[in-house]
């Protein structure tokens, strides 16, 4: 490919008072790695520390719960609880130290709670997880009595004054999170977890001022934005993650995505995190086959009719594609996730392949670039010998 100097997807951006490096974010990707009591490990120090160094520019933890009811699984991160703070403190520190920004997300799982791990089949939590692991549900909670799938318990309806509670612990949650020192919050809004089951029309059937109309749905959206500003420091930015639509009949489309942008900026939201699909079951490539990029579309409405920046995240494996969605305005950040998994140094080895050997120290760390930016030179004049022979 042709090398450029200074490739949009290298640029530095700043959000706030935080300026990221370049574009690549890494996803938040749950691990189903914790303890019961939901605290962080080593595991996921390591785990985490390794995009960092491997060249990010921001890095998310996994969904943070905030309540234990909130926990998709028993694997599951917390941030209910003080205790939660000092492992996640390091390492918010520990990726800092290696030059991306530290990014958490937090979460209510609503009707998708109390479920197994997904290797153990991802279904409601049973009398067999009880024998087989001491693993026993717990009730889930949603905006109406309806289960995510047909065949999962019916949730409890919550009562305006619960909606309240719930807006309350993701206030509490970013507190953590800010005490923690993470320079940048994302609120989970999305594939059908509490807040998206309030904003489609196909789960929330309330009349009540969580319910009706869109104005009505998109309540608690709002409401949970507003809260987490206000514990997180106004020069610290916050992503909100949305199914920008549910690709059902009936349910919720662009154009509501693009009017709860709107308001989500009006409350001090900065960048759109933009997904989609996963009211019922996940509409991922892991279940259902999609192109790579399949909802860069949405980032590039949001960023064009919103002007609030946008993050576009879906099967974007290749480095070319990444710049072209930077470099054509499409979105002003790209999140990486399962390509990140198969290799952690995604942003970096993106840096090559964009600039050329030189990259190794312009990008690179440079206890690994000092080496590698030679290893490339020699290796280039083997070939050049060999073309000779």
């Amino acid at each position: 490919m042709r090398h450029a100097r200074n490739p949009a997807l290298l640029a530095p951006l700043a959000l706030r008072g935080v300026e990221l490096r370049n574009r690549v974010v890494i996803s938040p990707m749950q691990e189903y790695a914790a303890g019961t009591d939901g605290k962080a490990l080593e595991f996921h120090l390591v785990h985490l520390g390794r995009f960092a160094l491997g060249g990010a520019g921001l890095v998310f933890t996994e969904a943070l719960a905030v309540s234990p009811e909130a926990r998709l699984t028993y694997g599951d991160l917390g941030i209910w609880d003080d205790g939660h703070v000092p492992p996640l403190a390091r390492i918010a520190d520990f990726v800092r130290g290696q030059g991306a920004a530290a990014g958490a997300q937090i979460l209510h799982a609503g009707r998708k709670a109390s479920v197994q791990r997904p290797w153990l089949g991802y279904q409601p939590l049973g009398d067999a997880d009880v024998r087989e692991r001491g693993e026993a549900p717990w009730p889930t909670v949603g905006p109406s009595a309806i289960p995510a799938l047909p065949d999962w318990p019916v949730p409890r309806t919550l009562e305006p004054g619960d909606c309240r509670r719930v807006v309350d612990e993701f206030a509490l949650g970013a507190r953590r999170c800010r005490q923690a020192g993470f320079d940048v919050l994302n609120v989970h809004g999305a594939h059908g977890y509490l807040i998206h089951s309030f904003l489609s029309p196909l789960s929330n059937r309330r009349d009540d001022e969580y319910g009706g109309d869109r104005a009505g749905r998109m309540r608690l959206a709002l409401e949970v934005a507003e809260a987490v500003r206000s514990e997180w420091p106004s020069d610290r930015p916050i992503f909100y993650r949305l199914s920008c639509i549910d690709d059902l009949p009936g349910g919720w489309q662009l154009e509501d995505t693009l009017a709860l942008a709107w308001e989500l900026g009006r409350r001090g939201i900065d960048v759109i995190d933009c997904s989609s699909q996963g009211l019922t079951r996940r509409g991922t490539p892991v279940t259902t086959p999609r192109e790579p990029g399949f909802q860069v579309p949405y980032a590039e409405a949001v960023r064009r009719e919103t002007g609030i920046p946008s993050c576009a995240v879906g099967l974007i494996m290749d480095f070319e594609h990444a710049e072209r969605i930077v470099g054509s305005g499409q979105a002003d950040l790209v999140a990486v996730g399962r390509e990140a998994l198969r290799n952690p140094n995604w942003a970096a080895q993106a840096a090559v392949d964009l600039v050329g050997p030189e990259a190794y120290e312009r990008y690179w760390q440079p206890r690994w670039g000092w080496w590698l930016v030679r290893r490339a030179a020699s290796l280039a004049r083997r070939r050049g010998l060999n073309r000779k022979d």
